[in-house]
């Protein structure tokens, strides 16, 4: 009875299980079927759209402006040296590291005593070639009279050899008397040139002696310029560097005491690419006398001073490129030789330019175009110049609305989606950002900022007064704290803790 009950049961579940596979074998035939029959159903394909930032375009007059970097130096500075050799026996007061002084000021003094006992040997060569030509000038003098007095005896002898021989000739003299008259005669004549030989002589003495006397004049010069060379005088109102002597030091002749540098007469000197070069000639291919602005950044603060272009260097300089630069600062105030600063040239106005960003500007000189329907269209642009993260283009734009911002995925005939359609095309980089940006910080913070600020010795008066007065509003420009914090490392050192990160 067991027996068949189970094999009942085992019989029933087969025929179920055969039933289910039939049923799912017609099921799956069925959708095959209908599958091979439908027609096939192709999706309809949709457009894409890009979001895109875009800028509108405002032809518009615009001064370019270059910006370079270079170093302050004075245009006038003197090296002081020592054109005698002695040793120092007195300094002024000022002459020190960058002590200031006057046109003329006597600076330093040299131990005058061998140039005086030089001058004073000098004066006395000068009294005998005096003396020596005075003598000459009485000598011939005299020569000049003994000639004068022979030249008459010999005249005298003349006229009596010749009565002699004319008694003769009557039968009166005889012929010993006529040979005698005529050799005191000849004897005549022989002193007579005898004296001029001697005038002559005298005469070359007072030559001799004018000559010394000129050298005795040259020698005392020498000797009066020498005794002035111990004195060391400032040329003009300057400041002093690298003074390298004291009080007492024996110094040798050329040897380099100090550096007069004249504060008020600086300049930049700066260089610019050969095509930045280009942009600043003029019609006569010289650099235009253009203003510029010269900043000096420090701590967060700044000094700035105006200024105008006024030559170019004359050769490039072995190793280098581009063109070097210098324009001379009107206000100087705040800036000293070596500085490193930031140029910037004002060029001359260009109109009827567009100022867009920078990644606007395609590699082929084209910008994308907000067009009809919302497409884009690729138009062709003049670039003028680069500024930064802008660029200056020139194209019949007016008006239009061009993308801030192309990708490999932009180009002629995309659809897109404007963002902002009313924004200006005004910079919008990351460092305007942070000037932009305000932080509140905390008590324990701001007290470590001010200590730093306070406790730097190096850092100018005028500096720390500018920080302190923002350190104590409730909001403090970012760009500050972190200028502050970035120069504030070794703090640990101090048994200080390091600045906690920027508050957001």
């Amino acid at each position: 009875m067991r027996f068949l009950r189970r094999s009942l049961a085992g019989l029933f579940l087969l025929s179920l299980t055969l039933g289910l596979l039939a049923w799912a074998g017609i099921l799956v035939r069925d959708a095959v079927q209908t599958r091979l029959a439908d027609t096939p159903h192709i999706p309809q394909a949709r457009e894409r759209v890009f979001a895109v930032n875009v800028v509108p375009v405002r032809l518009e007059t615009v001064i370019p402006e270059m910006t370079a970097f270079g170093e302050i130096q004075s245009r006038r500075s003197l090296e002081l040296r020592s054109a005698v050799g002695g040793t120092l026996i007195d300094l002024a007061p000022a002459f020190v590291e960058g002590g200031r002084v006057a046109a003329g000021t006597l600076l330093a003094r040299i131990d005058p005593a061998d140039m005086q006992a030089e001058l004073e040997r000098a004066q006395s060569a000068l009294q005998d070639a005096e003396a020596e030509r005075r003598e000459a000038i009485r000598a011939v003098e005299l020569e000049k009279d003994a000639l004068a007095a022979a030249e008459e005896q010999a005249a005298l002898r003349q006229r009596a050899y010749q009565r002699q021989a004319d008694l003769q000739t009557r039968g009166v003299g005889t012929s010993a008397l006529v040979e005698e008259a005529e050799l005191s005669a000849s004897s005549a004549r022989q002193a007579v040139v005898t004296r001029r030989q001697a005038l002559a002589q005298t005469e070359a003495r007072v030559d001799q002696s004018t000559t010394a006397l000129t050298r005795a004049h040259i020698a005392l010069d020498e000797a009066q310029r020498r005794l002035v060379e111990t004195e060391i005088r400032a040329e003009f109102d300057a400041q002093l560097e690298d003074v390298s002597v004291v009080a007492g030091r024996r110094i040798s002749a050329n040897e380099q005491l100090a550096t007069l540098v004249d504060p008020a007469a600086l300049e930049v000197a700066f260089r610019v690419s050969t095509q930045q070069y280009l942009q600043l000639l003029n019609a006569s291919d010289q650099p235009r006398e253009l203003p510029v602005t010269v900043t000096l950044d420090f701590y967060g603060a700044s000094v700035s001073s105006a200024g105008t272009l006024i030559r170019e260097g004359a050769a490039v300089g072995e190793g280098q490129t581009g063109r070097l630069l210098f324009a001379a600062l009107e206000e100087p105030r705040g800036f000293k030789p070596g500085d490193f600063v930031t140029v910037k040239i004002a060029e001359p106005p260009l109109e009827r330019v567009a100022l867009l960003p920078a990644t606007a500007l395609g590699p082929a000189g084209d910008v994308l175009v907000l067009g009809a329907d919302e497409r884009l269209e690729a138009v062709q642009v003049e670039l003028l110049r680069r500024q930064g993260d802008e660029v200056l283009v020139r194209a019949a734009l007016d008006g239009r609305m061009v993308v801030a911002e192309r990708t490999p995925l932009l180009g002629a005939g995309i659809k897109v989606r404007p963002l902002n359609t009313e924004a200006g095309s005004g910079p919008t980089g990351p460092d305007v950002q942070a000037e932009a940006t305000m932080l509140e910080l905390t008590e324990e913070r701001r007290a470590r900022l001010v200590a730093f600020i306070e406790g730097n010795e190096r850092m100018p008066a005028e500096a720390k007064q500018r920080l302190l007065a923002q350190l104590s509003e409730p909001m403090v420009p970012a760009q500050v704290i972190e200028r502050l914090e970035a120069r504030m490392g070794g703090l640990s050192r101090c048994g200080i803790s390091p600045a906690p990160p920027v508050d957001s």
